[in-house]
């Protein structure tokens, strides 16, 4: 699948994505977030979808989740957020979350949405392989929409060798078995399973997430795979007082 997100691969370098939650800080910040990490060099971009139980996450981002729904943030707030951003938006754009607001939604018409405002890919942690493969892979395919598999240190290699078969962008390499933001878990003590995945020689990219939080821990996750993410120290940065262009800016450029 030739779209934006395999030409950010193309680049030289490594990838650098960055997630935000949609409605936070401010319900309307989505579009203006968006184009000043577009400005500052950014490669790609995960916007979360706010969730009241959202099971992977850590206190940071569970908070923003919080406070994007206390806001009014919704998926068909989102979608209107999201609507011509193509017009001035090229960063190659994933929607990030959980299953139980896409099936309130409607999953049919979720997808379409996602196609109609120019989403990318998709990242569910929630939604499994098999069900995905049997129900939901046609729709995705036929909408040209990603769908971004986790893996953990915890996956099998046969799993793996079967996610790499299936994907048509990347592979989301979960650093740790701990939630996002954890502050007991750092990036390198994954080392060997970094390693591990590296000597498969997986057809698809591979971007290192969770506790990717600095220049130091995003440069170790470089070392292993295509680039890294960076959520929650992100999320941390847009949430401070003061000017958010000069967060965010100052932010990347802590980075590289």
């Amino acid at each position: 699948m030739d779209n934006r997100l395999n030409t950010a691969f193309k680049k030289e370098g490594k990838v650098l994505n960055l997630y935000f939650t949609a409605g936070y800080p401010e319900l309307n910040d989505t579009k203006k977030i968006l184009k000043i990490i577009e400005d500052a060099g950014v490669d790609m971009v995960e916007i979360g979808m706010p969730f009241s139980d959202p099971l992977a996450d850590g206190p940071t981002i569970q908070q923003s989740s919080g406070l994007a729904l206390d806001n009014g943030m919704s998926l068909k707030v989102l979608f209107e957020q999201l609507k011509g951003i193509r017009e001035s938006i090229n960063l190659p754009i994933i929607l990030m979350g959980y299953l139980n607001p896409i099936m309130q939604y409607g999953i049919d018409n979720f997808i379409h949405s996602c196609s109609q405002v120019g989403v990318d890919g998709l990242i569910l942690p929630d939604l499994p392989l098999d069900i995905y493969e049997s129900k939901y892979k046609d729709l995705f395919e036929q909408n040209g929409i990603a769908n971004i598999f986790l893996v953990t240190p915890q996956t099998s290699e046969e799993r793996i060798k079967h996610i790499d078969e299936l994907s048509s962008s990347f592979i989301y390499l979960v650093s740790t078995a701990s939630t996002t933001g954890s502050k007991d878990s750092q990036v390198a003590n994954s080392k060997a399973y970094f390693e591990r995945i590296k000597a498969m020689n997986l057809n698809s990219k591979t971007l290192i997430g969770f506790n990717v939080k600095d220049q130091a821990s995003y440069d170790f996750a470089c070392q292993f795979a295509d680039g890294a993410i960076i959520g929650s120290a992100f999320v941390k940065a847009i949430s401070q007082s003061g000017n958010l262009e000069s967060n965010i800016t100052s932010f990347i450029k802590s980075i590289r």
